[in-house]
């Protein structure tokens, strides 16, 4: 019998240290690219990536259709996603019972950034990567960001590169990797995989790509509508090279219990409904809206670029009206930074209850609602913003939203806040970053907060 031996990690990578992180985080002005060079980068990314985006009736579109029974849009392929009516029943917040028109794409895309060292400095590369429901045009994004649909090529488009370092991982390259959820009210059990993995110095920054520090990317997250949803989630997914074995308020257990009970007793029933049957929402020409012009509308776009894997293509969107407002206090609890956060029932969350910031909102939707029934901590956010030591206006995905912006907002306290429900606590952040290495833990709200406060 011929004896085997395990593969050999390769010693071309090396893997972060809690050093080496906290080296590249501080390493603002350097690494593989100057301050003055990312700039220049990102302007002539910007000029190479011009898009055009119009909107466009719903009759219009190529590829997709109402169905003729359900009134749900689809793709004539029976792939990327589908639009279609969900009837909800649920404890969690003001409204007890609704319909409304959700995203259902149950395929689990990849969302990675490769990372490499350089002269003892990891680096992050990161892509130039233009959106169709972009304010701006081009954002940062991971270095792969694709559905299933998009790597499997079902649009007939050129190869997503880099796909193989996260398809095939080297034996000892993974940093992170773990399944994440997306808008729970907005996508039905949507999930991505959020990976970061070492390569080796084969791996080279092509033309829409660049090398950046830790500290480079956590400089851009601090300007306007610059670095993109999926590449926040994934930075949250960074192994926390601040965190310190210190006790919280709470222990792990506690919290884990906290949790686990949230789960069972929220109780949150969803049903698939035709997207003409959808009460309280009214399907036009050139929109499905609700009827008090509140929430998100599902509109259609028509998309034209020269840098994307498919030149020219025709999409349906979901349109937010009015901007969120989504806020994190973090407090020092017996000399350890804590972080107040909800444990939260979304429709389309597949573990019923994800932990959400301390405030997640779009104010107008609740404008109509008695004082009582107002989000809670609203007015303490408000109150206490002009103090906020974040406070930045950040896109949610374009691929599937067009123009949504929430403002991230990150308050410190030093006074007591008492808790209005069991639905709160205060975690450490160590225990935040033990949270994020498993599963729908922390909601992609929560994950870009975390990714905030870890820049300050």
């Amino acid at each position: 019998m011929t004896p085997t031996t395990a593969p050999v990690p390769s010693r071309s990578v090396r893997m972060p240290t809690a050093a080496s992180l906290a080296a590249s985080a501080a390493a603002v002005d350097g690494g593989v690219l100057s301050r003055a060079d990312l700039a220049a980068w990102l302007e002539d990314r910007r000029r190479a990536q011009a898009q055009r985006v119009e909107r466009i009736a719903f009759a219009e579109l190529d590829g997709w259709a109402f169905d003729d029974l359900t009134g749900d849009l689809r793709h004539r392929s029976g792939r990327f996603f589908s639009v279609h009516g969900l009837r909800v029943s649920s404890d969690f917040g003001p409204v007890p019972a609704w319909e409304q028109p959700i995203i259902n794409q149950p395929e689990i895309g990849i969302l990675g950034i490769a990372l490499r060292d350089f002269d003892g400095i990891p680096h992050l590369l990161m892509q130039a990567k233009s959106e169709p429901g972009n304010v701006n045009g081009v954002q940062l994004s991971p270095t792969v960001q694709a559905t299933k649909s998009n790597y499997m090529r079902v649009h007939g488009g050129s190869e997503v590169p880099y796909l193989d370092c996260f398809r095939r991982p080297e034996l000892g390259s993974v940093v992170a990797d773990v399944l994440q959820s997306e808008q729970g009210s907005w996508f039905l059990r949507k999930r991505n995989r959020n990976m970061i993995i070492a390569v080796g110095p084969d791996v080279e920054a092509g033309e829409d790509f660049a090398w950046l520090t830790l500290g480079q990317v956590n400089a851009l997250l601090r300007e306007e509508n610059l670095v993109n949803m999926d590449a926040r989630t994934v930075l949250s997914c960074l192994p926390d090279w601040q965190a310190q074995a210190v006790e919280a308020v709470h222990s792990d257990a506690d919290i884990r219990s906290w949790i686990t009970r949230r789960r069972a007793e929220h109780e949150v029933r969803v049903t698939a409904i035709g997207l003409s049957k959808t009460g309280g929402w009214n399907m036009g020409d050139t929109e499905v809206a609700h009827e008090r012009g509140q929430h998100f509308s599902i509109v259609a776009v028509d998309v034209a670029s020269a840098r994307r894997e498919v030149r020219a293509w025709s999409q349906p969107l979901l349109k937010p009206h009015g901007t969120g407002l989504t806020a994190l206090f973090v407090r020092r609890l017996r000399g350890v930074p804590h972080v107040l956060l909800r444990a939260r029932a979304e429709p389309g969350f597949v573990s019923v209850v994800e932990l959400g910031p301390t405030l997640q909102c779009t104010p107008e939707n609740y404008a109509h609602l008695p004082a009582g029934l107002q989000p809670a901590y609203l007015d303490e956010v408000l109150a206490r913003r002009a103090g906020a030591v974040y406070d930045v206006k950040l896109s949610e995905e374009g691929g599937r939203f067009l123009h949504a912006q929430n403002h991230y907002v990150v308050i410190e306290i030093d006074d007591d806040l008492p808790l209005v429900s069991d639905e709160f606590r205060w975690v450490s952040l160590r225990q935040v970053d033990e949270l994020l290495r498993y599963d729908h833990h922390l909601n992609v709200q929560a994950r870009t907060l975390i990714a905030a406060w870890r820049s300050l």
